[in-house]
């Protein structure tokens, strides 16, 4: 099914038909697409026969004319009768002529008329009526004019099967305006196709109704595909554009440059959209303050630019504008609109504060502090209580030495000048001041005018005179004192002035604050003297100036306070210090361990330091010795076959001047991995031991008196030649290591006890043993002589001479030591079973 329209068969007869014709014609014009409509044989006057598309023939025709009087063509394309039509034979044609009388082209479009063909017969049920997969003809475009006058029902299109041809069709259309809202729209004759609207239709609501055109036979067989018929609604330019605002309020800051955007106005229109009814345009209908004009709008965009750049908010503060909008381009049929803009102009820093006057005069007392001496007020044109009114003030001269200071009082804007140090008479009596004044924000105008943007004016301050007290200028006097300076010694001290005369009589003067004692103060002169002898390394701090507290009086009993910073000179009264007390060193892990001093004395009198060993005995250097670290350490370094106890090493530490200390360190040797575990063992040995350290002094001093007694004995035995025989003079004494008395005692002959060593029966003739070690025994021999046991002495008392004990002759003076000998012999090895026994 398509809309009424030539076949492509019979298209080919036709061509045969009226060949001549066409050749003839296509010599006056060139031919368009043919165009076939099946009528019935009597028409009657003014009656649609079809719409033939004039504009995909000739788009710019402006001329339309038939070539057979009894049809008429409209500018749409519609075709109807001028009289009543009687088709004798089955098919009539004429041509439609387009003509562009600007251009001086044609074009031609025939038009031939079949008689409408009835088939009286209805389709058999068992007969099948061909379908077309694929139409030849595609539907005209069918459009419709919105809010159309009519006549009504209006004529839009013919609708035709080609199945019309051999079989009676109805036809019959659904979709939106027919079955869908709005109802009724559209209707179609069931027997000719033609395709009516009943009323009028607004494109803002309904821009398009796609309709379903339908074929079918009487008994309701479809005789073709349903065929999509789509009517546009032409757009009628009846909206008129709408802003989106009534009254826009837009803000720009005054003096802006030429072309600054103020705001966008904006208008929509509901008419077809990239059409003419569409196209918006801007203007400024009026402005107020009329004059001068400020502002402009961008015909298209809407936006509000300044177009002078003298927009001055002392001047005018606000401007209305009338905006109008206008579709159809801003042609005056179209339709148009208006809206308020309300410009308000904001303030900048466009006017500078200025001060009332030139030169303005005050007075102040002099040593007065934190007081107003005057107010200066200013001008500024711009808005009150903004940055850019607020006046923000500077002392450009005058101020160096920092008297003055001035601020903005926030209320008036006044600038207020006060002391804030005081001014002195006699130094000054007069100061002037140049005092400067700007915004708290820059000057908005342009960059030649911003090099003078601040104001100036002079102010002059007249000091006045005052009778003053003493002055201590400077307050801080300095003098220097050697260390150790004899009491009484005398040097310069503090000076007071009167700053009437500048002169320093009649000042008294008196110390406040003394941190040692130390100084004396003249009262009338300021001169000082020691009072006791100065000790640099005890004033606090050690490296500070000390400082002293002066008070100066004058005769009416004004007063200043000043200080006296003494420095005192150091000399080298302090030898350097070794830190170190006790050290431990982890053999073999430790091969060294480093000491270090320290000088309290300046540094001229200190480091480097020189560290030596101050025991130049064989027992010390063959052990220990010292090597330089740095100016300030030694390194305390053992040799291998040293053994494990504690030493007590004395070192000698002199600094650059001579001045040296010698301290005695102990040093324990000691077989650990860290120097705490034998820390740790020394304090439990110390409480745990002590008590048998004490036992071996005590038993050595009983020794010490048994040999002593036994010596006196006999020395007395030999000049009395007593009966007591001379080797029973020499007895026996036997240094037992057990912790307690043994059990076996034997009697000498001369009647002392003597302690056998384990129970032995050997004694010791003539000999005195040291006790047990590593297995063995030790003797220290005291009288010379043969080794021989007690019993066979007890024995040759009773059986036998002591010469045969003895086991011969033995010249007694020969073989006897002197005390120092055996006290130099002991006393080592006394020691070292005390230090064996503190170890255990």
């Amino acid at each position: 099914m398509a809309a009424a329209g030539p076949r492509s068969s019979l298209r080919g007869a036709l061509c045969r038909q009226l060949l001549l014709t066409l050749v003839v014609f296509s010599l006056a014009c060139e031919a368009c697409k043919n165009v076939k409509f099946n009528i019935p044989s009597q028409l009657e006057a003014d009656k649609l026969v079809g719409r033939v598309n004039l504009k995909e023939c000739l788009r710019s025709a402006d001329l339309i004319h038939s070539s057979d009087p009894d049809f008429r063509v409209q500018d749409d394309g519609s075709v109807y009768t001028a009289s009543a039509v009687l088709l004798s034979g089955e098919k009539r044609s004429f041509a439609i002529r387009l003509s562009d009388t600007k251009k001086q082209t044609q074009r031609e479009i025939m038009v031939l008329l079949e008689r409408q063909k009835k088939v009286l017969r209805k389709r058999h049920t068992n007969e099948t009526v061909l379908r077309r997969s694929k139409r030849r003809w595609a539907p005209i475009p069918c459009s419709m004019q919105e809010n159309s006058l009519g006549p009504f029902p209006l004529f839009l299109q013919q609708v035709q099967s080609d199945a019309a041809q051999h079989y009676t069709i109805f036809y019959s259309i659904s979709g939106p305006g027919v079955d869908q809202e709005p109802l009724n729209l559209f209707f179609i004759e069931k027997d000719t196709g033609n395709l009516f609207c009943t009323r009028a239709v607004d494109r803002e609501e309904y821009d398009v109704f796609d309709l379903i055109a339908y074929a079918s036979t009487p008994d309701g067989y479809s005789a073709d595909l349903p065929l999509p018929l789509p009517i546009r609604v032409e757009d009628e330019n009846d909206n008129r554009p709408i802003f989106t605002e009534a009254v826009y309020n837009f803000e720009v800051p005054e003096s802006s440059r030429l072309g600054t955007t103020v705001g966008v106005v904006c208008a929509t229109d509901r008419d077809e959209p990239d059409t003419m009814h569409t196209r918006l345009k801007y203007s400024i209908v009026e402005q107020t303050p009329r004059s001068p004009g400020l502002f402009s709008v961008h015909p298209s965009t809407g936006v509000i630019t300044t177009v002078s750049p003298y927009l001055d908010r002392e001047v005018k503060d606000k401007y209305s504008l009338i905006m109008k909008v206008q579709d159809m381009d801003g042609q005056f049929f179209g339709l148009m609109n208006t809206a308020t803009c309300i410009i308000t102009v904001k303030d900048s820093n466009d006017n500078l504060p200025t001060f009332r006057q030139n030169a303005y005069e005050a007075s102040v007392e002099e040593n007065t502090v934190d007081v107003e001496i005057l107010r200066i007020p200013i001008d500024d044109k711009d808005l009150i209580n903004t940055a850019n009114w607020r006046a923000n003030f500077t002392i450009l001269k005058g101020n160096e030495n920092g008297h003055f200071k001035i601020s903005t009082d926030k209320e008036t804007n006044e600038g207020v000048l006060c002391v804030v140090k005081p001014l002195n008479y006699e130094e000054n009596q007069k100061v002037v001041l140049e005092i400067g004044v700007n915004n708290e924000v820059p000057f908005t105008r342009d960059a030649a005018l911003r090099v003078t943007t601040m104001n100036r004016a002079l102010v002059t301050v007249h000091v006045k005179d005052q009778d003053e007290g003493p002055e201590c200028s400077p307050a801080v006097q300095y003098v220097q004192i050697k260390e150790n300076s004899a009491v009484g010694s005398k040097m310069n001290g503090y000076k007071a002035h009167d700053p009437e005369n500048r002169t320093s009589s009649g000042i008294r003067y008196k110390i406040l604050h003394d941190p040692k004692g130390w100084i004396t103060i003249n009262e009338i002169s300021g001169s000082i003297q020691t009072s006791k002898t100065l000790d640099r390394e005890a004033a606090t701090p050690r490296n500070d100036l000390y400082n002293i507290t002066v008070l100066a009086l004058d005769q009416d009993g004004r007063s200043c306070t000043g200080t006296l910073a003494v420095n005192i000179e150091d000399v080298n009264d302090n030898p350097p210090e070794i830190l170190q007390n006790y050290l431990v060193i982890c053999k073999p892990k430790m091969e060294y361990t480093d000491i270090s001093a320290v000088d309290p004395d300046e540094p001229i009198n200190g480091a480097p330091f020189y560290f030596v060993l101050a025991d130049t005995s064989p027992a010390v250097n063959r052990i220990w010795t010292l090597t330089r670290v740095n100016d300030t350490a030694a390194r305390l370094s053992y040799q291998k076959n040293a053994e494990f106890q504690e030493y007590y090493v004395p070192v000698t530490v002199k600094d650059r001047a001579g001045q040296s200390a010698t301290k005695i360190l102990r040093v324990n040797l000691c077989d650990c991995t860290h120097p705490s575990q034998c820390r740790a063992t020394a304090r439990s040995a110390g409480v745990t031991l002590g008590k048998w350290a004490i036992l071996a002094i005590l038993l050595g001093i009983a020794l010490l008196f048994s040999v002593l007694l036994t010596l006196v004995c006999g020395v007395f035995s030999a000049k009395k030649r007593k009966g007591f025989p001379e080797d029973l003079a020499q007895q026996n004494l036997i240094i037992s290591n057990t912790e307690a008395p043994g059990d076996d005692k034997v009697c000498s002959a001369n009647g002392f006890m003597t302690q056998t060593v384990n129970n032995s029966s050997q004694g010791l003739c003539g000999t005195i043993g040291s006790g047990v070690k590593n297995g063995g025994q030790e003797t220290i021999e005291m009288i010379k002589g043969g080794h021989q046991t007690l019993e066979s002495c007890r024995a040759a008392v009773q059986h036998h001479t002591l010469e045969s004990c003895r086991g011969g002759p033995v010249e007694t003076d020969n073989s006897r030591h002197t005390y120092s000998e055996w006290y130099s012999f002991t006393q080592p090895r006394l020691g070292e079973e005390s230090i064996r026994g503190h170890t255990g």
